[in-house]
């Protein structure tokens, strides 16, 4: 039996179209996707592993591999291998060994001291610190580079949160109506009123908050705002003459809600999604400033910023991040503004 095709319905195809046509958010699309690509094989350019270690005509390739000692190449400790001191020892013995490193050969948690030299330190290509280091040594490119992954896991996991409850709260409030809609108002009214940064006081100084209750703190006090878009949205679909056809033929509820009125607020889905993202990591990166977010020594952008406003005489800190900042919600706005435009149902309707 041949594979069913997957095939995009014709409105669909001239929404992607539309949004193809608007330039600079098909462009920021692209740059963004290539970031989050870039993120998601971070360790083939920023880490302190090697990619590639070739000893007594041997290969290696720590990266994604085993744990080497430095004895494993003739080191005299038995911890992880320095792969740098390792490169420059290669060098000078010329036997034939080699090591690869990736363009950045620092992660985002080691300490680089050098005798003489105290941190925070400037820019040097000539040791690889492309962005110069923070006050404890560790390497500004890697910690931004990682708290950029960080910040798009927390904001895949915050999106999938506030949708899930959203969606299922405002489905639930429109297609019921009555009774359910206005205690379900009203609740919805009492809950986003709590004092959502006293929480995360309290919360961060019981626990030491991991990603993902961080996640569940935020989102459960975020998922109001698509209720009421869900709820708009599903008292509007219901009133439609296919709801009632299907009604007429017997569909279920579940069937009516997920077969018909979830496809057809597609578009409301959508073009909240790059704003949420874009509310994510300004949340993430506010809550680490704040002393409130993730345990250190995880890297953040926020944890960065407040290192640089502390310490202005290394301006390199918080301008390398706050132009990292300006730079991602700059692109995430514009696609989430050419979502918005094709998606507008207004230009793809007529009324006879």
């Amino acid at each position: 039996m041949p594979l069913p095709r997957f095939q995009i319905n014709p409105q669909t195809q001239r929404r992607l179209a539309r949004f193809r046509a608007i330039r600079r958010g098909y462009v920021s699309f692209l740059v963004l996707a290539f970031l989050v690509l870039l993120s998601i094989f971070g360790e083939l350019l920023v880490n302190s592993r090697a990619l590639v270690v070739k000893y007594h005509g041997a290969y290696y390739f720590p990266t994604y591999g085993a744990f080497h000692a430095g004895t494993d190449f003739g080191e005299n400790y038995s911890y992880e291998t320095n792969y740098r001191h390792l490169k420059v020892r290669f060098a000078t013995e010329t036997r034939g060994d080699w090591v690869l490193l990736p363009p950045v050969p620092y992660n985002a948690y080691e300490n680089d001291f050098r005798p003489g030299v105290y941190p925070p330190t400037a820019p040097s290509a000539a040791e690889r610190h492309f962005l110069g280091t923070d006050t404890t040594g560790r390497d500004i490119l890697a910690r931004l580079f990682y708290g950029f992954r960080i910040a798009l896991i927390f904001s895949a996991f915050y999106i999938g949160f506030v949708y899930l409850l959203g969606i299922v709260i405002g489905c639930a409030m429109g297609w019921f109506g009555g009774g359910v809609d206005l205690i379900g108002q009203r609740l919805v009214e009492i809950w986003s009123n709590l004092p959502f940064l006293y929480i995360v006081m309290i919360v961060a100084s019981l626990v030491r908050p991991d990603l993902f209750l961080l996640v569940a703190i935020t989102g459960i006090f975020s998922w109001t705002g698509m209720t009421y878009y869900m709820r708009t949205a599903t008292y509007r679909q219901k009133a439609r003459d296919y709801v009632a056809a299907a009604e007429a033929l017997g569909a279920s509820t579940p069937r009516i809600i997920f077969h018909h009125i979830l496809p057809n607020t597609l578009s409301t889905l959508v073009t909240f999604i790059p704003f949420t993202l874009a509310g994510a990591i300004t949340a993430l990166t506010a809550l680490d400033f704040l002393g409130f977010g993730l345990p250190p020594p995880t890297p953040s952008w926020g944890e960065l910023l407040g290192q640089g406003t502390a310490n202005l005489n290394a301006p390199w800190i918080v301008s390398s991040v706050f132009f990292s900042m300006v730079f991602v919600l700059t692109l995430v706005t514009f696609v989430g503004e050419a979502i918005r435009e094709a998606f507008d149902p207004k230009k793809f309707t007529s009324y006879q």
